[in-house]
């Protein structure tokens, strides 16, 4: 009695895991993400240091910060800077976030691994969904980082401690949150320009800085209308989780974050798609 063969697809479901699963072994066995962890903590602690050391005459310089949590979020929701303390918080992990995106998607490339990968594993959707959860789960663990060398680099130099316990968690979770949105953003970007290493390392720095939407709420602001609608951004609900944030601006993070990861996936899947992968 002869048996007839069946070659079952692999579902999306079992597809997936197995992208996932070889993608976080890439991550975890590669220097380069253990190097931008150490990065994302030292940074706030020596830019906390540098304020208090003194300067060339000898006197202390006035500190940047005056709270230890002015380090991870700023006071309330400011599109355009008053201050560098208003931008150099955690928001910073977005922007060399996205230099350790192109560096990985990078090597992909340069490495031959797209092509063998294509030829045994054609679903480009799954690729830019893999890649936008791994380098999301990159840029959440510099989060995570970045709060602990910023918090004892704070405390260090004996900046007060004092804060709305929830405003903080908020801003903390919601930052955390918006990662995913961004590794998406930047995943897209290395697709569109992955013959282009330094392209798209230079875009996702620019993109990463927010100076679009920074410029366009000047504009607003000078035009004297609101800036709200600014959080529908990665950059505008990033900043939008601050030190003076309710549950509100948790729910805001969510649904931005997860809407552009969306957007970003579906158009790199049809890029990826309609052109030559390799």
């Amino acid at each position: 009695m002869e048996r007839a063969l069946k070659f079952e697809s692999p579902s999306f479901g079992r597809r997936i895991k197995g992208m996932l699963g070889v993608d976080f072994y890439r991550l975890f066995h590669t220097p380069m993400f253990y190097i931008f962890l150490a990065i994302a903590a030292i940074i706030p602690a020596m830019v906390s240091a540098m304020t208090m050391m003194p300067d060339q005459n000898g006197n202390t310089m006035e500190p940047l910060y005056t709270n230890v949590w002015q380090i991870i979020a700023a006071r309330k929701s400011l599109y355009v800077i008053e201050g560098i303390a208003d931008y150099a918080n955690m928001n910073m992990v977005f922007i060399f976030g996205g230099i350790m995106v192109s560096v990985f998607i990078g090597h992909d490339y340069r490495s031959g691994y797209v092509k063998q990968l294509f030829t045994t594993h054609p679903k480009k959707q799954d690729y830019m969904i893999s890649k936008s959860i791994v380098c999301a789960f990159a840029m959440a663990s510099m989060c995570i980082t970045y709060l602990i060398g910023g918090t004892l680099g704070g405390l260090l130099v004996g900046y007060e401690t004092k804060v709305n316990v929830g405003a903080l968690f908020v801003a903390i979770l919601g930052k955390m949150v918006m990662s995913l949105g961004w590794a998406s953003l930047y995943t897209f970007l290395n697709v569109i320009f992955r013959r282009y290493f330094g392209i798209s390392v230079a875009s996702s720095f620019f993109f990463g800085t927010g100076i679009l939407i920074i410029g366009a709420a000047a504009i607003v602001e000078n035009l004297q209308l609101p800036t709200a609608f600014l959080n529908i951004f990665l950059y505008g609900a990033s900043v939008n989780a601050n030190l003076s944030s309710g549950i509100g601006a948790l729910g805001i993070c969510i649904a931005v974050s997860a809407f552009w990861a969306v957007f970003y996936n579906l158009l790199g899947s049809r890029i990826l798609s309609k052109s030559d992968v390799y």
